[in-house]
């Protein structure tokens, strides 16, 4: 069993203030592999007070003093890549493959874009007789996710350090082994004490008193609608600025003009990404309801060679989802699938065929899916895709916006104008048109319940400056 019962403040690893254990279990065999210690109050106050008296100076580092220190992370974080692999392909489940080239590299991408931005980015201009200055916020409370562990850490560090930020992070408690591995990598890299802190532990506590915490000068969160909920009404009273990144239930409309069964391929695969545990998932997708049979058959042809199993093994494409609730609420929400009248086109309940333990679930698809369907509404995060068949495209687009959130929309079609035309009445932060991946430099982010503010590149970075107008700063030109 590896015990990990210290936190990281101020430069140090630190015992808690109240000794409280929590089991780490990995969800491909039910089995713990790793204690660690749950926080209090207590410990984010100290927290919080060396990241205040390290802002004093941090804060006034120069543009090449933050770039040679992010250098320096990129450098040892490679060096402890491995574990950071190991680590999150343990704790979360993802398939070794998803770990090493996805997961785990997602740390090195945002660091690599925040030092880009860093280098050129204007801090100060001056507009009339006015200097307009963008400074480092303060500091910054992090409550990260189980489901992209390092991806969600290194978006918010890498950005709130080139700005300048000092910073409490709280990684999931489900998944926290790979956050400790990541602060190592910043204690190595010589990372000024104070100027980045860690405290594991739970939401209730933990991160109610981050949120809550006058000393704190933004909250960046990532992780359900209703935490975040949560974190806004626990920050309002000390009036922090409040970033989040929230849940999803993304549409994927596949156009009449569009290849569909390559469309429907690259949509099915999608969805099981990371065994669907992705916010912005393509889990509802949109086909004529003239092709829905042929669609149907492209979806489980497809779904019927995705490998489930362990995520250490060869050749699996689909790990566990993350823990025993995660499994419960799944199932709960395929049989409720079942109940509502929806086609099961493949998969279904219980685990797949010789998996007797761990938190597999069987990569599932429905048809004849109505936008009142509970699988409709829900964010499940799991492998189940929902197939919702549209009369026209008016339709396909009104059933697309008829949902609470809003964070990514998903359009295919042989005629990229006829995509572009479709993206532009989504309302959501995100649209990618026919299998477009990620862009480092995009904003992240979603309209209505799936958040406010954005992650990634430039409009990321922005999050962590306060805007300041120096009034008189130049002289008035003289009349000519």
């Amino acid at each position: 069993m590896l015990e990990r019962l210290k936190f990281y403040i101020d430069g140090k690893w630190v015992d808690p203030a109240t000794p409280k254990t929590l089991d780490v279990i990995n969800p491909a065999n039910e089995e713990p592999f790793a204690k660690i210690s749950l926080g209090s109050k207590a410990d984010v106050d100290k927290a919080v007070a060396a990241a205040r008296k390290a802002f004093e100076t941090f804060s006034r580092t120069t543009r090449e003093e933050r770039l040679a220190l992010m250098a320096k992370i990129v450098e040892v974080y490679q060096k402890r890549y491995a574990d950071i692999v190991k680590a999150i392909s343990t704790e979360m489940g993802a398939p070794l493959g998803l770990s090493q080239n996805a997961q785990a590299a997602m740390g090195i991408a945002h660091f690599s874009q925040a030092m880009k931005i860093l280098k050129d980015y204007e801090f100060e201009r001056v507009e009339g007789t006015t200097a307009i200055v963008r400074e480092p916020v303060g500091v910054v409370g992090m409550i990260t996710p189980w489901n992209w562990p390092i991806n969600q850490i290194a978006c918010k560090v890498a950005p709130a350090l080139a700005a300048g930020c000092t910073m409490v992070l709280k990684p999931s408690e489900i998944a926290p082994i790979n956050a400790m591995l990541f602060a190592e990598v910043m204690d190595e890299a010589g990372v000024p004490p104070g100027v980045f802190n860690l405290v594991n532990g739970d939401g209730p506590t933990v991160g109610e008193a981050m949120s809550s915490h006058p000393g704190i000068d933004m909250m960046s969160f990532t992780g359900s609608t209703r935490a975040g909920i949560a974190v806004a009404k626990a920050s309002a009273d000390t009036v922090k600025r409040v970033a989040q990144e929230l849940g999803g239930k993304s549409a994927n409309i596949i156009l009449d003009d569009a290849d569909l069964n390559k469309a429907v391929a690259q949509g099915v695969m999608n969805m099981y990404s990371n065994t669907g545990q992705s916010c912005n998932a393509p889990s509802r997708m949109f086909v004529p309801r003239a092709k829905q049979d042929q669609a149907c058959a492209v979806a489980k042809a497809t779904t019927e060679k995705v490998k489930v199993g362990d995520p250490f093994a060869d050749g699996v494409t689909m790990g566990p989802v993350v823990s025993e609730a995660q499994y419960n609420k799944i199932q709960g929400l395929i049989q409720k699938g079942i109940e509502e009248g929806a086609t099961l086109v493949t998969g279904g309940l219980g685990r797949p065929e010789g998996l007797n333990r761990g938190y597999f679930v069987r990569p599932t698809v429905f048809a004849n899916v109505t936008n009142d369907m509970t699988i409709a509404r829900e964010e499940i995060f799991g492998p189940v895709l929902a197939i919702l068949p549209y009369d026209s495209e008016e339709d396909a687009i009104r059933m697309a916006n008829d949902t609470v959130y809003g964070l990514s929309g998903y359009v295919q079609s042989s005629d990229i104008n006829h995509a572009r035309k479709v993206a532009s009445r989504l309302r959501t932060g995100n649209v990618h048109l026919n299998g477009a991946g990620v862009d480092l430099n995009a904003p992240f982010g979603g309209y209505k319940q799936s958040g406010t503010g954005r992650e990634w590149g430039e409009f990321g970075f922005e999050e962590f400056l306060e805007v300041k107008a120096v009034i008189g700063y130049e002289a008035p030109k003289a009349a000519e």
